[in-house]
């Protein structure tokens, strides 16, 4: 499916008269290509955290309310959203209050993945089939997040849309971190949220 497509009901929830969030499609193909991951902090009608990987040339994205964990033994619920463009993963602002999603944007954590995942005859699988098949493991590379995750689609949600996200047990798992409470600054700007809502609105 063309990029174009893929971005379509993201383009149609939005006015970019009004809002300065990314039309897209700017991006050249070198860039789509990319495997970053890109997790934004949202202050709309409630706190929630956007957690993007790039796939296939776009953000496929899902709605964390309670933000990622770095605890093998919690279970995040992730409500898939629309795909949004690359140009996404830098964007950091002020939606107006009266367009979708209105409200403060942060580029929490940022960086890269990776994924090993192989099928039954030892084949790569590429993060797209396992995106079809709703179970993705992959192993992210940020300034915040370490370590693998895994995505998995609740059953009987193939239309819903409703994941949960868990860390995998390994060097970089750790019970003790609450990075969604203590971790409170764009790693773009280094920012707090309060911060960029003045500076956005001055």
């Amino acid at each position: 499916m063309a990029e174009k497509d893929l971005l379509k009901k993201y383009r149609e929830k939005r006015d970019f008269d009004l809002s300065a969030e990314p039309f897209g499609g700017d991006k050249n193909q070198k860039d789509a290509d990319k495997k970053i991951f890109v997790i934004q902090k949202h202050e709309a009608t409630n706190l929630h955290y956007d957690f993007r990987l790039l796939i296939a040339g776009v953000l496929k994205s899902w709605a964390i309310p309670k933000g990622p964990s770095t605890n093998p033994k919690v279970k995040r619920l992730a409500i898939r959203t629309e795909d949004h463009p690359l140009e996404y993963a830098d964007f950091e602002g002020v939606i107006p209050k009266n367009q979708y999603g209105g409200g403060t944007v942060m580029v929490w954590d940022s960086g890269t993945y990776s994924t090993d995942k192989k099928d039954e005859n030892n084949k790569p699988i590429s993060m797209q089939k396992q995106l079809e098949n709703g179970h993705c493991t992959f192993v992210l590379n940020g300034h915040k997040l370490k370590g693998g995750y895994v995505l998995l689609r609740m059953k009987n949600q193939e239309k819903n849309e409703q994941w949960l996200l868990k860390k995998i047990e390994d060097k970089e798992a750790d019970a003790r971190r609450k990075p969604t409470k203590t971790e409170n600054k764009s790693v773009l700007t280094g920012r707090t949220m309060k911060e960029i809502e003045k500076e956005e609105k001055s």
